[in-house]
């Protein structure tokens, strides 16, 4: 039906005869002379009907937006003057000789040149005009693109695209499951993959030694702007490599696509490892745009009186810190107030600070309702240890070592952002050498990645002390966000029923849950590890979008339902029998 797309006309073709198809994105009537700004998937171009065509110059001036249209007519340089140069077609234009109606279109709930006024409810309804604005087609080009070049890499480097179960069983990765009844097994149900963690173990038990997959996967839990119910993972596997090489390779990975993509060079990747993260950062994902650290000074608040200070700085789980903001003197009572409400979302009581007016005057150049309470020594010693100038705020969190951690690490990613403070644009790097445990709040404990993640120590040590023990953990890191995890996995059985027995998985919950894992084991298993990238935030990242949702066709709301087809929604009285289930409303 067409020779060309809109967006591929220029200069080369003046005088061709070509036919393009596509959305009337707008009609201008000027003195007898209507223009069409036809578009399609490739861009847009001008089209102009003169009465000299008289049965297709009505047929034009009857189209409106949206309509869909063939158009058949000549290129032709624009008449000087008339250029636009922030088109790509902008310097020709179709004079039009046939035009045919293809479909007319209602008005469209919004303008596609004008949806910054139109709410997000809206534009998901209608997610197909959505999709139709050039801003959305440029993301989903460029992630198509990206899941193009993430293919040949790792075809090029010996991996086997494979496919895993979606109908699986119910794992413990961190979340809920989304359940699937089966009608052949009555009460027993199937589990959508949180992720294809297991299958492509199993894979390098047989012997596949490098896998990789798109994979969907999905987890019902809170949503935020970085999550969405299913989501799309870039899922790698490989045999008798360890976590240098592992980090080394995917690493290339993603330089080779920022190089090709973005005309980007990342550079070698810095290793941090995850105590280092927490401890300057508050983050097991630091962003090192930003060039703010947090500064323990618990030893100089054990001695004061106050004992907002004093009560965390003797408490062995406690942790007192100070965050220096340079220049941040400026920053009123009420911003202040604002930073003080916004810690506490993350458990703090409250958020003390310290402006430095003048040093040279000693305490008196210091201007804070808390000064009074240090004293002249501690407060002095605060500035010297976190290196304070003239015209600097320093903020201070007391409390738990947990609550602190969170707040003045979120703290910090506010304040780089509300204060501009960023270095650079880009700042990768690899998070290692995580904890193999964390504590829950009864004491016991459970697996800070997944319980399948092999430590950095042997069996008999992990038994004697699980809670010091490291994994072989790693996470790639950019701007802020965690790009991608992995980690080397437990080949030998033992091993494995060790962490299950730190974790007191009983034996008969093991062979209920991972016997088909367990035996596996037995066969053979190769060494091997593995990482998997969350491809929605990635594409969100490349494409600087605010939301996983605008680089994601169709996808769901904050509360993980779908506006345009109304899912989820219910079944029928037939269906819920086949399935044996029945329905009970909570009161």
């Amino acid at each position: 039906m067409r020779s060309h797309y809109c967006g591929s006309l220029n200069e080369t073709l003046i005088d061709q005869t070509v036919t393009i198809c596509g959305w009337v994105h707008r009609r201008r009537d000027h003195g007898g002379v209507i223009f069409l700004d036809l578009r399609d998937r490739d861009g847009i171009a001008q089209v102009v009907f003169d009465p000299d065509t008289e049965e297709h110059f009505e047929l034009a001036d009857s189209v409106r937006n949206e309509f869909v249209i063939q158009v058949t007519g000549r290129v032709r340089a624009r008449p000087e003057g008339t250029e636009n140069a922030e088109m790509v077609t902008g310097k020709i234009e179709v004079l039009g000789k046939e035009l045919v109606i293809l479909n007319k279109a209602e008005t469209p709930p919004f303008q596609l040149d004008d949806h910054q006024t139109v709410g997000e409810d809206v534009r998901l309804k209608y997610r197909y005009v959505d999709l139709r604005r050039p801003e959305m087609l440029s993301k989903l080009r460029l992630r198509s693109r990206i899941t193009n070049k993430i293919r040949n890499y790792l075809d090029d480097n010996g991996f086997l695209d494979i496919e895993t179960p979606i109908l699986t069983r119910a794992t413990p990765e961190g979340a809920r499951d989304y359940l699937v009844p089966s009608r052949t097994h009555e009460g027993s149900f199937f589990a959508l993959p949180q992720s294809p963690q297991l299958f492509k173990q199993l894979l390098m038990v047989s012997g596949m030694d490098r896998y990789y997959q798109i994979a969907k996967c999905f987890r019902d839990e809170d949503l935020r702007a970085d999550r969405q119910p299913e989501f799309t993972q870039i899922d790698i596997e490989t045999s008798f490599l360890d976590e240098e090489q592992i980090m080394g390779l995917t690493e290339g990975m993603i330089r080779e696509l920022f190089q090709d993509v973005l005309r980007v060079d990342l550079g070698d990747f810095p290793q941090m490892p995850y105590s280092e993260a927490m401890e300057k950062y508050g983050s097991d994902k630091p962003d090192l745009r930003i060039p703010l650290e947090l500064v323990d000074v618990k030893d100089l608040m054990a001695t004061v009186d106050f004992k907002v200070f004093a009560g965390p700085a003797k408490d062995p789980k406690g942790r007192v810190t100070a965050l220096k903001v340079p220049g941040g003197a400026t920053l009123t009572r009420k911003q202040i107030d604002e930073y003080t409400k916004f810690v506490g979302i993350y458990g703090a009581k409250g958020l003390a600070w310290i402006k430095v007016n003048e040093l040279a005057k000693g305490v008196e150049g210091l201007q804070s309702p808390i000064v009074k309470f240090l004293g002249a020594d501690v407060s002095l010693a605060l500035m010297e240890r976190v290196e304070a100038k003239d015209g600097d705020i320093v903020f201070f969190g007391a409390d738990s070592g947990k609550v602190v951690t969170e707040a003045l690490g979120a703290l910090r990613c506010k304040l780089g952002e509300d204060l501009d403070l960023y270095t650079c644009e880009w700042a990768p790097l690899w998070v290692v050498d995580f904890p193999m445990f964390e504590e829950n709040s009864d004491g016991s404990l459970t697996a800070l990645h997944h319980p399948f993640t092999a430590p950095s120590c042997s069996a008999d040590e992990l038994k004697a002390d699980p809670e010091a023990a490291l994994s072989r953990a790693y996470d790639m890191v950019l701007n802020g966000c965690e790009l991608g995890g992995g980690s080397v996995r437990i080949h030998d059985q033992a091993m494995q029923e060790t962490v299950f027995e730190v974790l007191q998985i009983s034996a008969e919950e093991q062979q209920e849950k991972f016997g088909f894992l367990l035996d596996a084991l037995k066969f053979g298993a190769p060494p091997h590890g593995g990482l998997a990238f969350g491809l929605d935030r990635l594409v969100m990242l490349m494409t600087g979008a605010n939301s996983i949702r605008e680089v994601i066709a169709f996808p769901k709301t904050q509360s993980a339902a779908c506006v345009m087809t109304a899912a989820p929604g219910e079944v029928s009285a037939t269906q819920l029998r086949e399935l044996n289930i029945r329905i009970r409303k909570t009161p």
